[in-house]
């Protein structure tokens, strides 16, 4: 049995409302980009949601409407997707880590006051990330964002629908953005959605993703230095029958989960994704199990993938990327719990329309793999002693 990494859950009524675009003459900042926003806005529960080109985008955006530019430092977590580090770039700033909670992944907000007081009045924002659909920690971020007058920018790409003490990740800070890559909980193909409360960050969002561009200017022309930002009618018109869906998207997520989660509890060599007591909704982007430490990881998923089944490291830790190393001369060391996560981390075949055999397949594969690799190095230490 051949089993996809990921695939997305789409179905006839997306082909058909995508199909329907192509019947009208408007393909780009039309009326599904209206639509679809506005169901983004409903279900999460914010009056401005701004539909962009990708999640990296949005971030982009978010880092321009905090203000954060040349010199100014946004402290974040190294322990995600690259993209919550480069939008940081993007702007001239420079990203500073802080590690992460060993239990949950996210963001340690003990770790982040102590940077937040060590680098003032540098530090202009405060990036957390809701990790594999995890809230981080918001209350005592949002504490420590208050007290040194920060920014916050949720990176909720990985989260939409989670909801931290009852409350919808994206709307806790001053903007939050979400992506809808094909592997996500929801997809466009590509694209994004920033939401916010403030009007003036709608306004100057608006006008960013689309070149600049501001509602009284014409189509030549530009009142700031925009971007070519903007979500096409086909990804609208397809984000909008998705969204309408994303309960139940989420809901077969959250079985397949389960039945990973019964299957594996008692399994040697490996632990499993804790959810946090502060999360009241989990929105299952991935499934990831822990290898136990001195695990080769890599050895586990060749030994996967010669019987047919996809497995991925997430996430290697974003300081010891190469680009990072070389720019900032980051080194094993600097974060050591999110190195020990990065290391072990291994994320397992996991999507909505999964059939309950095939985590059967998995699992049961999983166990073997595991069982013949320990057995292997028990066999060595013998051996040696």
């Amino acid at each position: 049995m051949r089993i996809p990494m990921c695939e997305p859950d789409i179905t006839t009524a997306e082909r058909e409302a995508v199909l329907g675009v192509l019947h009208t003459p408007t393909l780009a900042l039309g009326p599904r980009l209206e639509l679809f926003e506005r169901r983004v806005g409903e279900y999460i529960g914010v009056p401005y949601p701004v539909g962009v080109s990708s999640g990296t985008a949005g971030l982009h955006l978010c880092m321009i409407a905090a203000g954060v530019g040349d010199g100014d430092l946004v402290l974040t977590t190294p322990f995600s997707f690259v993209a919550s580090a480069n939008c940081v770039l993007y702007t001239g700033a420079r990203p500073v880590f802080v590690d992460i909670d060993p239990d949950t992944l996210t963001i340690d907000p003990e770790a982040l006051e102590r940077a937040a007081l060590a680098l003032r009045p540098r530090v202009k924002a405060v990036l957390p990330v809701h990790v594999f659909g995890q809230p981080a920690d918001m209350d005592p971020i949002l504490e420590v964002a208050r007290r040194h007058n920060l920014a916050v920018v949720e990176d909720a790409c990985e989260a939409i629908g989670a909801t931290y003490e009852h409350r919808a990740v994206g709307t806790l800070g001053d903007a939050g953005v979400f992506a809808f890559y094909p592997n996500k909980q929801m997809t466009t193909g590509e694209g994004g959605m920033i939401v916010t409360s403030k009007p003036k960050w709608d306004a100057l969002f608006r006008s960013l993703r689309n070149q600049g561009r501001d509602v009284f200017d014409g189509w030549l022309a530009h009142s700031r230095l925009g971007y070519n930002y903007r979500l096409d009618e086909l990804s609208a018109a397809l984000g909008a029958v998705q969204v309408d869906r994303l309960d139940e998207l989420l809901s077969k997520r959250e079985r397949v989960a389960s039945w990973y989660r019964a299957r594996l509890k008692d399994t040697e060599g490996i632990r499993l994704l804790v959810q946090a007591p502060w999360t009241t909704r989990m929105s299952w982007f991935v499934y990831v199990v822990r290898l136990q430490p001195g695990s080769d990881r890599d050895q586990v998923i060749r030994e996967l993938e010669r019987c047919g089944i996809p497995a991925r490291p997430y996430f290697p830790p974003i300081h010891l990327q190469p680009f990072y190393r070389e720019k900032f001369g980051f080194r094993r060391g600097d974060f050591p719990v999110a190195e020990a996560a990065g290391d072990a981390c291994l994320a397992l075949p996991f999507f909505g329309t999964m059939h309950e055999e095939q985590v059967d397949t998995v699992c049961g594969a999983l166990r073997e793999v595991l069982h013949r690799l320990s057995s292997r190095t028990a066999v060595r230490r013998q051996a040696v002693g």
